[in-house]
This record gives structure tokens, C-alpha cells and sequence, in this order.
């Protein structure tokens, strides 16, 4: 019975702290998009897609 409730909680533990993880990088963006379409278009002022795009692919 303990090992089956130690295995348990170290699954627990693995999944809190992978959702931990992931919570600034993807959940945040999507709860707050105006926030972050601020942010990315300021971060990307001054970057003309063309000259960073690959050459021969659409921009």
C-alpha cells in the first residue's frame, strides 16, 4: 500500500511541476491575448520579415 501511494505522489509531483512549466510559456499567452499580441509587436518593430525570411518561400 505505501509504494502504490509513494508512486502516486511522485506522478503527482511530476505533473504539477510540468504544468508549472508550461503555464508561463504557453497558458499565459493564450488567457491574455491582447497583452501578448502588445508585447510580440513591440518586441518585432523593428524587423522587416522579408529579410529574415528563408529565400524562394512567400512571405
Amino acid at each position: 500500500m505505501f509504494y502504490n501511494l509513494l508512486s502516486a505522489l511522485i506522478f503527482a509531483s511530476f505533473a504539477f511541476f510540468l504544468g508549472t512549466a508550461h503555464y508561463p510559456i504557453y497558458f499565459w499567452p493564450l488567457m491574455r491575448t491582447k497583452e501578448y499580441k502588445l508585447e510580440q509587436a513591440i518586441n518585432r518593430a523593428g524587423i522587416v520579415q522579408a529579410d529574415v525570411q528563408s529565400p524562394g518561400l512567400k512571405v
